[in-house]
């Protein structure tokens, strides 16, 4: 069975996480999809690229959660979770996905 790329669980992870939380007005279950894919990205880093780099890429996980809320007032909600996922994407894969 193919494993699904750390960049594809991130980036799933905040565009789901959002979409739960805004369809079902149940922000706790948005949580809970971050969560789960967040562990499940970290885990896969880490098979990928050791623990330091799954580290990092969890934290870089988090700060785009944290900062698509100031994002979203500029350029909307959708429009920040899309850029900010986009970007631990591109960051999971450059350093992580594209060694397996």
């Amino acid at each position: 069975m193919a494993k699904v790329p750390g960049a594809v669980m991130a980036a799933g992870g905040l565009v789901g996480g959002y979409g739960v939380a805004r369809w079902t007005r149940r922000r706790e279950l948005g949580g809970a999809v971050l969560a789960v894919a967040g562990v499940a990205a970290a885990r896969e880093w880490r098979e990928r690229a050791g623990g330091v780099t799954a580290g990092a890429l969890s934290a870089a996980y988090v700060a785009a959660f944290a900062g698509s809320h100031p994002l979203a007032k500029k350029v909307g909600a959708w429009p920040a979770v899309f850029g900010v996922a986009g970007a631990v994407a591109l960051t999971s894969w450059a350093v992580a996905d594209r060694r397996g």
